[in-house]
Formats: C-alpha cells, structure tokens, sequence
C-alpha cells in the first residue's frame, strides 16, 4: 500500500461520518466508497483502493492472509450506480453529465445494457433515442434516491408512494434536460414554428403535423404511475410497434402544468379505423392474446400487458390497407 494509506482511512473516516454512518457492515455500500476514492484525487490504483475500501468495510489489515474479503464483481459499481452517485454529490454537473453521455452511447453501440430489457425491447430503447435512455438513468436514480443507505442522505423508514417517486423524477429530469438543453419551456410555439400547427389534442398527447412531412410531433404526458414507467411504455411500443417508433427529442411543462415528453411518430395516413377483428388480429401476430377484462381492447402475453387497443388508437393505413397501431398503454407485468 502506498504511503498515502493512513490518509486514506481518514478520508473514509471522515466519509462516513459526515453521512451518518457509524457503522458500515454492508458490502452493497461498497460502490459508493470505490467511487469517492476514485473522485478523491490521491492517486491511487483501484487495487489500493480495494485495499482501503476492505479496512473500512471488514476491519482487514493483513492483506495477505488467507482469510481476505475480495471485492467481486457485483461490488464494484454498475454504470448506473456510478452516475446515481455523482448525481447525488455532484449534482448534474460536467463530470455527472459526461457519466450519463457515455452511458448512453455504450447502449446505442451495444457495449452495455439495462438488465430491465430483453435483447428485443433494448432495440427498442435505441430507436427511442438518446434523450429516451438518458431520461431513463436519470429517473433510475431518483427511484434509488429513496432506498436508505444507497444513494440518500436520509432514511426514510416507510416506501415512497408513487406520486413521490413521480415527483423526484420529474424534478431531476428536469434538472437534467435543462443543463443537456433538451427542456422547451415554450413547448407549443417552438413545435409550431418549426413542425407545423396542432392538429389534435386527446387527454394523453397534443398532436403537431405539417402537411407532406413524414413525422407528427407529439406532446405526451403521463398516464402511469410514475414518469418511469411512462419512458419504459414508450421502450415497450417500439419493440411491439416498430413501424410507428417514437422518438424523444425533448421534454416540456406546459400550461396546463402537466410534464410533457416531446417526440417524433411516423405519419400514417388513415383509411379508417380498424374493427375490433382486425385488432384482434394485428395483437395476435405481436404474440398477445385477449386478457377478458377490459371488454376487448386489453391484451396480454408471458412478459407485457397491452391496453387501451380501440379503434381510436388503430388505423388502417392507407397506403398497406392493414391495422397499425399509433398509440396504446404497455407496462410489464412484473413490478420492479
């Protein structure tokens, strides 16, 4: 161990401490101390921080013996552990926002993955686009800020409700979109002046189309429990629906208060809209089958509910003369 080693124990002394943490017995809070070593600037390598990170954790002070705690690989943390605990020291600062950027591009390039989405569901996740996945770490890790001793510096002894996970992750979306430049604080007059005039508006989504473009604007909001979960509906319809992915380009609170994700959607001319047959019909070839309690437009298969699959929500394209789905609700049937 290098000469800096009594500076170290300090160091992590002291880093405990100002946290409230008296005690620490738990190797899951190993991360966090790897982390601050690594940010600390002395220099060391991350096998003299294993060294350090084991006296703290597990009082180990003969390196050699054979009775050594070694730091496997689900101790050292995940790249979304590692930008959870920038932003909670660091705020979304440059180094926090450079964390999330090459978070991002390693999932567009296939060198890393989110454990929540199968192979599938991560093309899906890609075709969203950037802004989607950052927008996903980031209400990853205002979920995380309410488990005790991750990466919060209270504890809260009961678990949050879902409006207060809704909430957080509202606020550091924000926080996050406005220093990536992605928040549109004039959402309506940006989107009408550079995409066209509002043709729609339903509870869920105001609709923007300039006619001959290929793509309509939309700004959605929530109608799940958490923004979270609304990112991972828009994940879901890509995988289910490629051929009206959605896109993320930014995200706004407009004047009616509500969070709105803006995105990009394929323009599909409409023929008519489908029958309740041929929705049965488009669900069936995506692997669905009728859940018999949402009086024939609710779906479900092995993995995924599907809802809300009416006739407002499936045309017939004009152009192919087949049902295509613009809209719907998806969420896992595992809670998570």
């Amino acid at each position: 161990m290098n000469e800096q080693y009594p500076t170290a124990i300090c160091v992590a002394d002291n880093y405990l401490e100002d946290r409230g943490w008296t005690e620490l017995i738990d190797p899951r809070w190993a991360p966090q101390l790897l982390e601050e070593f690594r940010r600390s600037g002395l220099g060391w390598t991350d096998e003299e921080i294993v060294e350090v990170v084991n006296e703290v954790l597990f009082g180990k002070a003969e390196w050699d013996s054979t009775d050594r705690i070694e730091m496997s690989d689900d101790m050292w943390p995940t790249r979304q552990e590692q930008i959870n605990t920038s932003i909670t020291y660091n705020g979304f600062s440059e180094h926090t926002l450079q964390l999330i950027d090459n978070y991002i591009n390693d999932i567009l390039n296939g060198r890393t993955n989110i454990h929540r989405f199968n192979l599938q569901e991560h093309a899906g996740l890609c075709t969203g686009g950037a802004a989607l996945i950052g927008a996903y770490a980031v209400c990853n890790y205002a979920r995380a800020s309410f488990e005790p001793g991750r990466f919060s510096l209270k504890c809260k002894e009961s678990s949050p409700t879902n409006w207060e996970i809704d909430a957080k992750q509202e606020e550091v979306l924000q926080q996050w979109a406005e220093a990536k430049k992605l928040w549109i604080p004039d959402s309506e007059k940006w989107i009408t002046s550079t995409f066209g005039p509002k043709i729609a508006q339903q509870a869920e989504a105001k609709v923007y189309y300039r006619t001959g473009d290929l793509s309509v604007i939309k700004e959605r909001t929530s109608i799940y429990a958490t923004l979270g979960k609304a990112l991972e509906a828009i994940v879901l319809h890509n995988t289910i629906f490629p051929e009206t992915q959605m896109k993320v380009i930014g995200f706004t609170r407009d004047s009616d208060g509500l969070f709105r994700v803006i995105l990009t959607q394929p323009f599909v001319p409409c023929e008519r809209l489908a029958t309740k047959s041929e929705i049965d019909e488009l669900v069936a070839s995506k692997g669905f089958r009728d859940n018999r309690e949402g009086e024939g437009v609710n779906y479900i298969n092995e993995r995924l509910y599907l809802e809300d699959m009416h006739a407002a929500n499936v045309f017939i394209d004009t152009q192919t003369g087949k049902p295509i789905c613009i809209d719907c609700i998806v969420k896992f049937i595992k809670k998570e």
